[in-house]
């Protein structure tokens, strides 16, 4: 016998390992252990042990990247069965038939074996499926799967109704991967529409399986988006790609969520999830697996130097670190190749045709936003085209072409355009230099230093061109007889000067051409527009300056005055121009905010709303976005969720494509905050969301807002029940939220995505999240967070089978819970340790009998004490849940039924006391009226169903009839649904004791 560590190998330890082994996580460590272990069992003179251990080892091999290994093993245990046919107990020989259609699709995906060799096994798997009388659907499935892998369409078409056609039976794939493999065949011929349909009963959770929906998820990307529908696409990409992470037999799946991101404008999640994935590009398992990825990671590499990134790092397993395009030249080749290898193998050009295909795709959209976290491509040197604006300025009339002759004309439409405060007006003047300097027309002195003015408008980006042009603006501005705007262009130079770092000497220079403009404005030579705008640039730059300033709040309180005063100044001049509204309006929004920074959010509100109504008297709706922006994030501070959503929404419709992507980050994302806080469509609410984590992303910096954004869009999603899609969502958020917010918002992810993992049966990584959650909460001054998350912990852990450890939770809920004075709480908390103790065989029955009458003094001591009435309705409630529970906690706790053995009339007696706890049920709650009603008929049924176990038909019988009685028509209404099925419940009791 062999040994290991000193330690004999017997019979019974090999197999014990088996099973261990079994339980163990697919990958490269459980299949490594299988390989010992055949090793081992072929020393232990077991034949049968021997078959499980290879057995064994084709399943590890199946769900693994090295599937291509499975024709060794399972040739070696048809030998076995050809020598001995005994050996193979059914069990056993179901095993071995249906791992006959792993080897068929093996073969098939590696191009070293001969493609006679494959067919050779066909025959033989038909003669196996025949001589044991099983259905030949799998044998007909697994010949169309050869022929569409050759591109032999009219035999797959054929095969596939031959398939379809024939009868399941325990042989057949699960109806989930049969589906899969459907519609790929349709899917691969355009019919996309069908695909999706053949696809439907695993996209919706109808069917599913170790690997569906993963593979059906992956499948549907492509087709969702040549259909146009991008929601559903990015929902299936969020929900597939959590589940195939790092499962390195779902490799085809990884390799189309990589593939959807390269034609989604998503290159950089992309890139992480092949590099995160890179050892599967040189991996030597299925070799068609690896081609997958290879075609895909090709896809993405090439749009990345497409658009600039060619010497973007890629990091490669063993430290090793390449460009993009390095590595695009790798894998490009290496698809090439490993194309043409199956090719050649296969006599035909089917493989490389469809490798060529996916590297040379297209994306379908610049820019599919996806909500999770991703790392940034910084601009490269081939910029993405932008993508449309979600809405546009109010139209203006058309500008002359730029080539027109009729530089007047071009001219008069410019001045129009300024004097609108038109975005459009920047384009128009640089159409009057393009001409003038084209056609070497000369322009007047005030038209020469129109165009002199915007061109440094225009080089703003670079402070040391626009200066001088501005400045040479003002010089023609006053040689044209205008000082007043002369003065206004030496102004604006100053306060370039101001911002762009020379903050003394710009500051200088504005308080000097204020009290110039004053003079003149004052002599009639300077408009009041020209004087308040320099007046509000001075103001603007000394804002800057007040944290600085020797004593802040003084300052503050000083800059307030000025611009009040700049206001009152505008008011009185206001109808001398259309555009002094436009100024009013400036002026209130720079008030505004030096208010909302000291705290006073009511009157910043009202100078900004003030402002929206200015911009769009002046007819200048563009300018009105950024306040309205403003004015929402005020509104929703203020607790005014209406007024923020209706100020959001302005704000988005009026300027959304003139503001930084920063801007309408923010906007999108008050607007969801605003939409969840007013209890709206949480559809919407996600909508906005996901935008505002898209236009996040796009500005440098601002992780906080992404990860507040995602936050947001986690939490719609989880109302949605769209639990997989929230939980990808917040798992992306968390880095950022501890790195930028507070403890709370870090606690609200944690305990979302645990109530996410919880609802998709991920009960022990939920119980992690409530768990750390928890242990943040309880250094905060109230601790109800702390005893909701501790009883959340002890749920997830109480559906993960982890009893010792939910007890636990319950535990510290319980006290808690009892310290916050929340009695009906830690009731549940109690009720709850009562139902782990029944299940431990070391407490049993009594401990929990124990806790039950714990629970049921901490109520019975509640409902005593002066309450109000729906906190009184509550507590009986409670009292009478806890009774029911004990009833069936007795129930529970009986080895046998009243009659079923029971010599000594234990279960009788356990079923009395029950029965006595049911009608203490029914008494606490008679008194509650209808508010008791279904709690009531639900404690009439059980103690009905306790008679009928008895044999106290009679007293059954007359419970039932109570509840339908109770449950009667007599307003006209229609039953709820809880009335329903109480009256079903009770119909079902009255059927079965006849």
């Amino acid at each position: 016998m062999t040994y290991e560590n000193g330690t004999p190998h017997t019979v019974e330890s090999i197999r014990q390992a088996l099973w261990e082994n079994d339980a163990e996580p697919k990958g490269p460590a459980r299949t490594h252990r299988a390989e010992e272990l055949v090793a081992l069992a072929e020393t232990a003179g077991d034949r049968h042990l021997l078959l499980d251990a290879l057995l064994d080892l084709i399943s590890a091999y199946q769900f693994s990247s090295e599937s291509g290994k499975t024709l060794v093993p399972f040739s070696r245990l048809l030998r076995m069965w050809d020598e001995n046919p005994g050996d193979f107990s059914g069990p056993a020989l179901h095993r071995l038939h249906w791992r006959f259609k792993w080897i068929i699709y093996s073969l098939t995906g590696n191009p070293d074996i001969p493609l006679d060799a494959i067919r050779r096994w066909l025959p033989d798997m038909e003669r196996h499926y025949r001589v044991a009388g099983y259905s030949l659907r799998p044998v007909r499935s697994a010949e169309f799967y050869l022929a569409q892998h050759l591109g032999d369409d009219a035999l797959a078409a054929r095969l596939l109704e031959e398939w379809t056609g024939a009868d399941r039976d325990r042989m057949s794939d699960c109806l989930a991967c049969e589906l899969n493999e459907q519609g790929e065949w349709h899917a691969d011929h355009a019919d996309d529409e069908r695909a999706l349909a053949t696809w439907a009963p695993v996209l919706n959770g109808e069917q599913s399986c170790a690997e569906q929906p993963h593979l059906i998820l992956a499948l549907s990307l492509v087709p969702l988006l040549r259909l146009g529908r991008f929601d559903e696409a990015r929902r299936n990409h969020l929900r597939g790609y959590r589940l195939a992470r790092g499962n390195g037999s779902l490799v085809p799946a990884l390799a189309r969520h990589i593939e959807f991101c390269a034609l989604t404008g998503n290159e950089a999640r992309g890139l992480e999830i092949l590099a995160e994935h890179a050892a599967y590009l040189d991996n030597d398992g299925e070799p068609l697996s690896r081609l997958e990825i290879l075609s895909a990671a090709a896809l993405l590499l090439r749009r990345l130097v497409e658009l600039g990134h060619a010497d973007r790092p890629v990091p490669l397993p063993g430290g090793i670190t390449v460009t993009a395009e390095q590595l695009l030249a790798r894998t490009r080749e290496a698809a090439d190749g490993l194309a043409r290898h199956f090719d050649e193998r296969n006599g035909t050009d089917r493989v490389g045709t469809r490798v060529a295909a996916r590297m040379a795709g297209t994306p379908f959209t610049d820019r599919l936003p996806l909500g999770v976290r991703g790392a940034r491509l910084a601009p490269g040197s081939v910029a993405r085209p932008k993508p449309a604006p979600e809405s546009t300025p109010e139209p203006a009339p058309v500008a002359a072409e730029a080539g027109s002759e009729d530089l007047a004309a071009l001219l008069a439409e410019a001045r129009r355009l300024t004097l609108a405060q038109h975005p459009d007006a920047r384009a128009a003047w640089r159409a009057v230099a393009e001409t003038a300097e084209r056609t070497g027309t000369g322009l007047d002195a005030s038209a020469r230093a129109e165009v002199t003015y915007h061109a440094a408008v225009d080089a703003l980006d670079d402070p040391d061109t626009a200066i001088p042009l501005f400045r040479r603006a003002a010089e023609q501005f006053e040689a044209a007889g205008d000082l007043g705007e002369g003065a206004a262009g030496r102004a604006r130079a100053a306060y370039t000067t101001a911002v762009s770092g020379r903050t003394e000497e710009g500051l200088a220079e504005l308080d000097a051409l204020c009290g110039q403009l004053r003079a003149l404005h004052a002599d009639g030579r300077a408009t009041a527009r020209q004087l308040t705008g320099v007046l509000l640039a001075a103001a603007r730059v000394r804002r800057g300056t007040l944290p600085s300033a020797p004593d802040p709040e003084a300052a503050e309180e000083a800059l307030a005055e000025e611009l009040r005063a700049v206001l009152r100044l505008a008011e009185e001049h206001r109808t001398e121009d259309r555009r002094m509204s436009s100024r009013i309006a400036d002026t209130s929004c720079l008030l505004g905010g030096l208010l909302a920074g000291r705290g006073d959010a009511p009157q910043a509100a009202e100078l900004f709303a003030r402002a929206v109504e200015l911009y769009h008297e002046a007819a200048a709706p563009w300018f009105a976005a950024e306040a309205e922006a403003r004015l929402a994030e005020l509104s929703l501070a203020l607790g005014r969720p209406e007024q923020a959503e209706k100020a959001a929404r302005a704000a988005l419709d009026h300027g959304a494509e003139l503001l930084e992507p920063l801007g309408r980050a923010h906007l999108h994302l008050i607007l969801a905050e605003a939409l969840a806080a007013s209890g709206q469509d949480d559809n919407e609410v996600a909508g906005h969301a996901l935008e505002a984590t898209h236009w996040a992303d796009e500005a440098a910096g601002s992780e906080a807002l992404a990860a507040w954004a995602r936050l947001v869009l986690g939490g719609a999603l989880l109302r949605l029940r769209r639990f997989d899609e929230a939980a990808s969502v917040l798992e992306s958020a968390l880095p950022d939220l501890q790195e930028h917010h507070r403890e709370g918002q870090v606690v609200q992810a944690r305990w979302w995505l645990g109530e996410c993992q919880d609802a998709l049966g991920d009960h022990r990584q939920a119980s992690e999240q409530f768990l750390l959650a928890a242990d943040i909460a309880k250094g905060w001054d109230g601790q109800r967070d702390h005893a909701v998350l501790a009883h959340l912990a002890g749920d997830a852990l109480n559906g993960a089978g982890l009893n010792e450890q939910a007890a636990a939770a319950y535990a510290r809920a319980e006290e808690l819970w009892r310290a916050l004075g929340r009695p009906h709480n830690a009731a549940r908390a109690v009720r709850a340790q009562a139902w782990l103790a029944l299940r431990d065989a070391g407490r049993g029955l009594p401990a929990a009998r124990d806790l039950m009458a714990t629970a049921e003094q901490l109520l019975t001591e509640a409902v005593a004490e002066p309450a109000d009435g729906d906190s009184h309705a509550m507590l009986r409630t409670e009292l009478a849940g806890t009774y029911r529970q004990t009833g069936e906690v007795l129930v529970r706790g009986c080895a046998s039924e009243p009659g079923d053995e029971d010599d000594d009339g234990t279960a009788r007696h356990a079923y009395e006391e029950a029965l006595g706890y049911a009608e203490k049920a029914i008494t606490v709650l008679a008194p509650l009226g209808e508010t008791g009603r279904h709690d009531r008929t639900g404690a009439q049924l059980m103690a009905a169903w306790l008679e009928a176990d008895l044999g106290r038909n009679s007293a059954a019988d007359t419970r039932a009839r109570a509840v339908l009685d109770d449950y009667g028509d007599e307003d006209g209404s229609g039953p709820d649904a809880t009335a329903e099925r109480r009256r079903a419940e009770a119909r079902a009791l009255l059927d079965y004791i006849g």
